[in-house]
C-alpha cells in the first residue's frame, strides 16, 4: 500500500442512511454514499497485510487490497477493471452483500474493518457514471450454443462469462423480466431495479438472448433444451419455502402467507407490473408478524412498514446472539453476533427464543398468533405461553429446494433438502450433474439457499467448466 500507516491515522467512516421517517415514505434506496474524498480516505486504511484474509472471506475472491490501493491513487478506472475481473456485478454486491470480507479484515480484530463494501459500490457506480462499463463483445464466435435456465445472479454471471467467450447463450426465465430474486425478491429500497436492468442491457449488447415468460418444464421441456443446445446449466434457485406449521392449529386461516408470495408483489407494484391472478397481500393497517430471523424476514419488515403496517413483530426461535463475538474463536470467519438490520431499526419488535404453537381467529381470518418461550435446547418453557395480535403472518423460514418439479422429472434428477442434487452436494470441480454429458447446476439449486455473491461465484465457475468441456481448454477464470 502507498500509505501503510493509513489505518493508524484515519478513523473508519461508512455510508449513512436517510432518516427513518423520510425513507418509510417510499421504496427507493436510502443509503447516502460517501463522497470521493471520503472513499479515497477509507481505501487508504487498507493495511499491507502479509496474508489478506479478505481475499478468502469474499466468495468471489475480490482482489480487495489491489483496488483499495488504486482508489487511494485516484486510479478509479483501473480499480473498476480490477474489481470486474473477479465479480460480474459489484454494484449489486456493494448494495446487498452482508460483507463477509469485512468480517475477515485484519482490522476487524479491533472491530474497525476497512469499509470494503462501500468502496466496492463506489467503484462500480463510478464506472457506470464515467461510461467505463460497456458491452464486451467476443472477437470470435465458437458456434456452440448454451441454455441457462434461470435468470438470477448465478445464471446471469454464467451467461455473461460464456457470452464473452464467444458462445451463443440463451437464458430462459419464467418471469417477465430477468434478475430472479434480484428483481422479484430483494426490495427496491435495498436495490432499485434499474441496477439490474442496465446489466441486462449490457449483456444483451454482448449477444446474450433472454427468453422471459418461459417456464422450462412446461412451455419447453428439459429434454428439448438438451437436444437443442450443446450444454444446459440449471440456475433455477431454491424457491420452495419451508413450512414448519403445516399441522399447527389455525394454519388454514386467511392472512398467513409465505414471504416470497408477499415480497415479489411489492416489487411488481414498484415496477408497474401486473400482479397476475393472485390474491393481493398488503400490510396496510395491520399487525404483522414475521416468523424467521434472516434477511428474507428483514425484507418483510421493511416492506410492511412502507405499506403502512400498524406494528411489525419478528419472531426467532434461536436465542438472542451476543452483541460482540469472541474474536479469538471466530476471526477471520463469519461470526455469530447480534446484527440489527436497517429494517429492524425502523421500529420492529424482535423476539428471540420463541416458538409459534398455532394461530387463532374468527370468520376464517387470523387474529392471534400463539406462542411459547423456549429454553437453550429449544424446548418449550412451561407457563411461558402467550399470544400476539396478528392480522398478517409472513413465513420467512428458509427454502427447501427448487420449485420446477416438472423440469427435474424430465431430466431424471433427484434432489435432497435445501435444493442440493443427490451425489453432487460438494461438486465444485465441474458443476456437472451425473447421468448427462451436458447438464450442469449452479447457485442455490446446487448448494442450497445462500448469498448473491455465492451465486455469482458458482455461475462463474460453472461457466469455466462448461467452456472447458466445449472447447477442450478455457481462459475463463474460476
Amino acid at each position: 500500500m502507498n500509505k501503510i500507516t493509513g489505518f493508524l491515522e484515519i478513523e473508519r467512516k461508512d455510508r449513512t442512511y436517510k432518516p427513518v421517517d423520510e425513507r418509510l415514505l417510499h421504496f427507493k434506496e436510502f443509503v447516502i454514499p460517501l463522497d470521493e474524498a471520503a472513499v479515497k480516505s477509507q481505501a487508504t486504511r487498507c493495511m499491507d497485510c502479509g496474508i489478506p484474509f479478505c481475499h478468502t472471506g469474499c466468495p468471489v475472491n475480490n482482489q480487495i487490497p489491489d483496488w483499495n490501493n488504486l482508489v487511494h491513487d485516484g486510479d478509479w478506472k483501473d480499480a473498476c477493471e480490477n474489481l470486474h475481473s473477479t465479480n460480474n456485478f459489484p454494484e449489486m454486491t456493494g448494495r446487498v452483500c452482508p460483507a463477509p470480507c469485512e468480517a475477515a479484515c485484519t482490522l476487524n480484530i479491533d472491530d474497525d474493518p476497512v469499509t470494503i463494501k462501500s468502496i466496492e459500490c463506489a467503484i462500480a457506480d463510478r464506472g457506470f457514471k464515467e461510461g467505463w462499463i460497456k458491452s464486451e463483445k467476443p472477437e470470435h464466435k465458437t458456434g456452440k450454443s448454451i441454455a441457462i435456465v434461470g435468470a438470477g445472479p448465478a445464471g446471469m454471471a454464467a451467461a455473461q462469462q460464456l457470452g464473452r467467450a464467444g458462445h451463443d447463450v440463451h437464458v430462459y426465465d419464467k418471469h417477465k423480466e430477468p434478475g430472479g430474486l434480484l428483481r422479484y425478491g430483494i426490495p427496491d429500497f435495498k436495490m432499485e431495479k434499474t441496477i439490474v436492468a442496465r446489466r441486462v442491457r449490457q449483456m444483451e449488447g454482448e449477444g446474450v438472448k433472454f427468453h422471459c415468460n418461459t417456464t422450462v418444464g412446461k412451455d419447453i421441456s428439459g429434454t428439448e433444451l438438451e437436444a437443442r443446445h450443446d450444454a444446459v446449466l440449471l440456475t433455477i434457485g431454491s424457491e420452495t419455502p419451508f413450512d414448519f406449521f403445516a399441522d399447527a392449529p389455525g394454519r388454514d386461516l386467511n392472512g398467513i402467507h409465505y414471504a416470497m408470495n408477499f415480497l415479489p408483489q411489492q416489487n411488481r407494484r414498484v415496477s408497474h407490473e401486473r400482479l397476475g391472478d393472485v390474491a393481493e397481500i398488503s400490510a396496510k393497517d395491520k399487525h404483522v408478524i414475521v416468523i424467521g430471523g434472516g434477511e428474507t424476514g428483514s425484507d418483510c419488515i421493511g416492506t410492511s412498514f412502507r405499506q403502512g403496517a400498524k406494528s411489525v413483530t419478528q419472531l426467532e426461535i434461536m436465542p438472542r446472539p451476543p452483541e460482540k463475538e469472541n474474536k479469538a474463536m471466530s476471526w477471520p470467519n463469519w461470526p455469530m453476533k447480534l446484527r440489527v438490520s436497517t429494517s429492524q431499526a425502523e421500529g420492529a419488535n424482535v423476539e428471540y427464543s420463541i416458538s409459534t404453537t398455532g394461530f387463532s381467529g374468527n370468520n376464517g381470518k387470523i387474529e392471534k398468533l400463539n406462542y411459547a418461550r423456549v429454553d437453550e435446547k429449544l424446548q418449550p418453557v412451561p407457563g411461558s405461553e402467550g399470544s400476539f395480535d396478528a392480522d398478517l403472518v409472513l413465513l420467512a423460514m428458509g427454502f427447501s429446494g427448487p420449485a420446477s418439479a416438472e423440469l427435474l422429472l424430465q431430466l431424471k434428477l433427484d434432489i435432497v433438502p435445501r435444493g442440493r442434487f443427490k451425489g453432487v452436494d460438494a461438486n465444485e470441480a465441474d458443476y456437472k450433474l451425473p447421468g448427462s454429458d451436458k447438464v450442469y447446476a449452479a447457485g442455490d439449486v446446487r448448494r442450497g439457499q445462500s448469498l448473491v455473491v455465492w451465486a455469482i461465484r458458482e455461475g462463474r465457475q460453472a461457466a469455466h467448466s462448461i467452456d472447458k468441456m466445449l472447447m477442450g481448454a478455457t481462459t475463463l477464470p474460476r
